[in-house]
């Protein structure tokens, strides 16, 4: 099953409004006991959160929202809900109020209430000592910005990545004669290379009309602690982790 992400815009008056829920996120982890990380913090489409972060071993996806309703983000709530079960983690809201010429947090704290509940968030009393098994959502994630990473490395310019499981191409970049896309595949220890999805075909059909040249990406990830005897590893969220990837693919366009 396919899940179609839908063309996204964002205006001025939202990118501001986003910029004072960022740094007010960013202001409370002053507050928190262990390192806040952030997972996605840039308004580059396509985008189902607007922040998410990682404190501890729980993840907070968030969309910001105006509380006047005069300002409309990109994105929904139906993608929102879709990303945070698919990683085992939290929904947010964040509503947002213009006083004066300034964004400020409706509520207190944080400023966070669950997506469907609307019950207050503080994230730092979520976090536990569990360890918590890395989802197939969050190991498909890390592959794309290990891929995303490797191309902004070589001074290439990567307009659009996602790192959901159902969603092809995974990265768009500007390539010499225009757009290219990237199908990226992550695979466990102690497989070490990833197949070529069967549609692959399908995809570059689909990809056509805006770019022809496609590439296939493959990244094996294994745990940084081992062992390294061919056995299973399991990953664990915000664990240490290794990455095989021997860069990209080319995918036959006949």
């Amino acid at each position: 099953m396919r899940y179609e992400i839908p063309e996204q815009q964002t205006t001025d008056a939202f990118g501001k409004c986003w910029t004072a829920a960022a740094r007010h996120i960013q202001r409370m982890e002053r507050s928190a006991s262990v390192e806040l990380e952030w997972l996605k913090k840039d308004l580059r489409p396509p985008m189902l959160e607007h922040l998410s972060f990682r404190l501890g071993n729980q993840l907070f996806f968030v969309r910001v929202e105006d509380a006047d309703l005069r300002v409309v983000g990109p994105s929904s709530l139906s993608g929102l809900l879709w990303i945070a079960d698919g990683c085992r983690g939290h929904p947010c809201v964040m509503p947002m109020r213009l006083a004066g010429t300034e964004w400020q947090a409706v509520a207190p704290g944080w400023g966070l209430a669950h997506a469907r509940t609307l019950e207050p968030i503080h994230p730092p009393a979520l976090v536990t000592t569990e360890r918590i098994e890395l989802t197939d959502w969050e190991l498909q994630d890390f592959a794309v910005q290990i891929v995303a990473q490797m191309l902004e490395r070589d001074g290439i310019e990567v307009t659009q990545k996602q790192g959901a499981p159902t969603v092809d191409p995974s990265i768009w970049f500007m390539g010499e004669h225009g757009l290219e896309w990237v199908v990226v595949r992550a695979v466990r220890y102690p497989a070490r290379d990833a197949p070529r999805p069967a549609n692959l075909a399908d995809i570059a059909a689909s990809c056509a009309k805006v770019g022809t040249r496609g590439h296939f990406a493959s990244v094996g990830i294994c745990g940084a602690d081992g062992p390294y005897d061919g056995s299973p590893h399991t990953l664990w969220r915000g664990a240490g982790m290794y990455a095989a990837y021997d860069g990209l693919e080319p995918v036959d366009e006949s």
